[in-house]
């Protein structure tokens, strides 16, 4: 697999916030997509020879959404889970939150996430 160079960038809460728009709707698109080819896998029995080509078209969307949100300077940690390096940690925007309101340390993860006051 080719490995691309990605330029860390860092965001104040309002340049995060800015983004969060086209983060949203790319997120959304790519949501929908996977939604629909997994019913359609399935509504297929597990021989079915088009399940291989559907299982990898939804590969291939959950890559597209990957490849956006880091050629928006951004870091994917998980399924529709996404990170705004802001220099001390992250602020973090999980699908379908409406806002980005919470933080966490470089080290920390989802797991550690604060609630920004």
């Amino acid at each position: 697999m080719e490995h691309e160079e990605v330029t860390v960038r860092i965001f104040s809460l309002d340049e995060a916030g800015r983004l969060l728009p086209r983060v949203k709707a790319v997120t959304t698109d790519a949501v929908t997509r996977v939604d629909v080819l997994s019913a359609q896998i399935q509504a297929l029995p597990t021989t079915h020879p088009t399940r291989a080509r559907l299982s990898a078209e939804l590969e291939q969307a959950i890559r597209a959404w990957t490849r956006e949100i880091h050629e928006m300077g951004l870091e994917c940690k998980g399924l529709w889970l996404v990170d705004f390096d802001n220099g001390e940690g992250y602020y973090c925007w999980c699908y379908p939150e409406e806002t980005i309101a919470h933080f966490h340390g470089y080290d920390e993860g989802f797991a550690g996430r604060m609630k920004i006051v």
